[in-house]
């Protein structure tokens, strides 16, 4: 049986502080709830980061609303979850995160065609604020050409 979702939900802050340069895809652990509230697409990915807590990769502030028809036994909104990832893509990103100051972060949450939740995440470098003008500018620039040849 194959799983068709239209979840997507996107860290759209993600792509403008920071510069992809690797890109991975994360399984997370989660309670019953908390999978429920993400096929309703009730979460969010606003001001998560990831980080290493003994050899494991863990993501914070990912909220997941409650689910409505949960009782007692619902989730916390902002737990830490933790992520599933092979053993050498951990011991590649932990390495790469002590060394040249990068960062993870969560980019997209999605259900696969398994209908499992996964979540992208990548090896990030922060931008300056001069990197931040130069893709407002070309983001700007690609809109105006759209706008002309639509004429």
């Amino acid at each position: 049986m194959h799983y068709k979702s239209n979840v997507l939900i996107r860290n759209k802050r993600a792509s403008f502080d920071y510069e992809f340069i690797d890109r991975y895809e994360a399984g997370i652990q989660l309670y019953g709830t908390e999978i429920k509230s993400i096929r309703d697409g009730k979460a969010g990915l606003a001001d998560t980061y990831c980080t290493f807590q003994n050899d494991e990769l863990w993501i914070k502030n990912m909220h997941i609303a409650t689910y409505v028809f949960g009782t007692y036994n619902n989730h916390d909104v902002q737990r830490d979850r933790k992520l599933l990832l092979h053993k050498k893509e951990l011991q590649k990103l932990h390495k790469q995160i002590k060394e040249s100051g990068l960062t993870i972060v969560p980019t997209k949450l999605y259900i696969n065609d398994k209908g499992i939740a996964k979540l992208e995440i990548a090896l990030a470098r922060g931008k300056k604020s001069y990197d931040k003008r130069q893709t407002l500018k070309e983001k700007e620039d690609k809109r105006m050409m759209d706008r002309a040849m639509k004429r």
